[in-house]
């Protein structure tokens, strides 16, 4: 249906900075729903298995793909990754004309997006900050949900573009209140993926069928997007997918440092944020966040 609707849609030239495991299919879906793209990566042979797939355009710099562009979006690593994308003389800041938008869907701090969101004020260009959540399947299949920081305006215009690889897309306040929601997804999954390691850890030392098991609790109120698509492969001890450990540790530092700004406590966050240090410690660094059953049953 999201397709269809943006069939009948003005044509954008965009430019999408960032070709990970997020930024690759989203760019691609851009392309597929009639926008223009233009791509940058830091990896410039990604970038060209990006245009030899999708057919889009590249560019050997961030301000050099956002020229022209009506909607710029990044999505790259962390704080400093985004600044060097968006600042300096080859940055998209530097590229954009003015009333153009930058749309960031890296998982950063709230404090980078208000500085981004300042300084593309003072340049007559607009800014939301507006993380995703939905791993790599949600980013290939365009089902993702995005959480926005910025202006009523800004958004309105930017959220038919979105819709391309997006199922649901809210504006929660203010620049920097995207970085927030994303805070909180991050927040509730930890503590959900722990407790599905520990249901299904005391499940099979008590001779249970966990297949059985999470086929009957999945209706009920324990149940949850993590049990549904990763218990298999939790009692299998398969982690080569989803979102990686070292990614989900970046994002509950961010969180833990704003907490401890706004007094928050966060005592099962920061619980959960040690045992994935501990899987890191086991070698588990690029395992999938599941992983955290790994740390349980390594012994047994």
């Amino acid at each position: 249906m999201a397709a269809t609707l943006n069939r009948e849609r003005k044509s954008m030239k965009v430019a999408f900075i960032g070709l990970g495991v997020m930024g690759f299919p989203m760019a691609g879906h851009l392309q597929n729903n009639g926008h223009q793209v233009t791509v940058y990566n830091r990896t410039a042979a990604k970038a060209q298995q990006w245009v030899e797939e999708y057919k889009g355009e590249m560019a050997d710099t961030p301000a050099k793909a956002a020229a022209n562009a009506e909607m710029v979006f990044t999505c790259v690593g962390n704080d400093d990754d985004l600044r060097s994308v968006v600042l300096g003389d080859t940055g998209v800041f530097a590229g954009m004309r003015a009333g153009a938008i930058l749309i960031d869907h890296t998982t950063a701090s709230a404090e980078v997006a208000r500085e981004l969101n300042d300084i593309a004020a003072e340049k007559n260009l607009g800014f939301l900050d507006a993380p995703v959540s939905g791993g790599q399947a949600g980013a290939e299949n365009g089902v993702l949900s995005v959480m926005i920081g910025g202006e009523q305006a800004v958004f309105d215009q930017v959220n038919p573009v979105i819709s391309a690889y997006s199922k649901a897309a809210e504006l929660m306040g203010p620049a920097g209140s995207g970085q927030l929601a994303k805070m909180v997804n991050q927040i509730c999954i930890a503590g959900l993926v722990q407790g599905l390691s520990e249901g299904i850890h005391f499940a099979k030392r008590a001779g249970l069928d966990v297949k059985k098991l999470c086929s009957v609790i999945q209706h009920g109120a324990a149940g949850s997007w993590q049990m549904v698509n990763r218990h298999e492969t939790m009692v299998e001890n398969e982690f080569d997918f989803g979102f990686a450990v070292d990614w989900m540790r970046k994002d509950l530092n961010i969180t833990l440092d704003e907490a401890r700004k706004n007094g928050a406590q966060l005592p099962v966050t920061a619980l959960v944020d040690q045992f994935y240090a501990e899987v890191q410690k086991s070698g588990g660094s690029r395992w999938d966040t599941s992983s955290l059953i790994h740390r349980l049953e390594r012994d047994s």
